[in-house]
């Protein structure tokens, strides 16, 4: 009989190009993915890869079992899925992904609440912009930022949130010694390779530097803070930081539409339900912070179409 953990660690090298690649993404040492895939090929009576020295490539045999692996994953999961669903306790282990921004400068304070609301749901935050996999159950609940509804996956249920809005912020300082006339450079900070927007070098108060580049959001805030120059950030976090403030001159572009995301059975689960419909419910009452029209202040301008 043919273990199922063993489909499992050919289904990972035949996605992965090798054998380094499986390890890592099962979370194993490269021995142990040698050996799962010398049993499979022991149990099948056929070799299941080629070594190449670009990597490993199946063979005849391998392409035939790639097939009937797909539909043993499929199936794995549609009745761990449909167990899953049946659980109506709310207890046990929930899974919810988020970007970095939205838990540490929003949803945190909520994510307290109801962790003490439901003492015995154990709560994993994965906290990252990239997707997860709902239907392989990297996740149970997603929370995303969404530009356009038609690129969800059609086997995903949303509850659709409120809309999201980004501003262009510098520091409080750097824009009173502007205003000063003091002639410092004024960078735009960005992540990574993004690049420089035009209208930041014709707006009121526009980029005289060379970029600024950082690693990661958090990073970002940091260099703006400091001086460093402007950036665009969201308007929930630009607008609670009181050592940043609002460009004057620029506006407050639509960034997406945040979206509650589940899958399958999954989402008639006590816990998920009872997550989903919370945070759904918080999501709603942070609109006007969301959108940028939580404070009154200097340079703030009310939202409009992102030019």
């Amino acid at each position: 009989m043919i273990d199922w953990d063993d489909v499992r660690y050919f289904l990972a090298v035949a996605r992965g190009g090798s054998v380094r690649a499986a390890a890592k993404r099962l979370g194993v040492n490269h021995a142990t993915v040698l050996r799962r895939i010398a049993q499979l090929e022991e149990s099948l009576g056929a070799q299941m890869f080629e070594k190449l020295p670009s990597g490993y490539r199946l063979t005849a045999a391998g392409e035939e079992v790639l097939d009937l692996a797909h539909q043993m994953e499929a199936s794995s999961h549609l009745l761990e899925t449909r167990v899953f669903g049946r659980d109506q306790s709310a207890r046990g282990l929930l899974r919810v992904t988020l970007p970095p921004f939205l838990a540490t400068h929003l949803l945190m304070p909520d994510l307290a609440d109801f962790a003490r609301l439901h003492p015995d749901i154990e709560i994993e935050i994965l906290t990252t912009g990239e997707v997860a996999n709902l239907t392989n159950r990297e996740a149970d609940v997603a929370v995303r930022i969404v530009a356009d509804r038609k690129t969800l996956p059609l086997n995903l249920h949303g509850l659709k949130g409120p809309p999201l809005f980004s501003g262009v912020y510098m520091s409080r300082d750097r824009l009173a010694a502007l205003s000063a006339g003091k002639p410092d450079p004024i960078r735009w900070i960005v992540i990574d390779n993004h690049g420089i927007p035009d209208w930041a070098r014709e707006a009121e108060v526009h980029t005289t530097g060379a970029p600024f580049r950082t690693p990661d959001a958090e990073t970002q805030i940091i260099a703006a803070q400091q001086g460093i120059g402007m950036t665009k950030l969201p308007c929930f976090v630009g607008d609670t930081d009181p050592l940043l403030v609002r460009v004057p001159g620029t506006n407050l572009p639509m960034h997406g539409t945040l979206w509650l995301l589940t899958q399958g059975e999954t989402r008639k689960t006590m816990r998920v339900r009872l997550f989903t419909e919370f945070v759904s419910r918080r999501l709603a009452a942070h609109a006007p912070l969301l959108a940028g029209l939580s404070v009154s202040r200097e340079a703030t301008v009310q939202p409009s179409p992102a030019r």
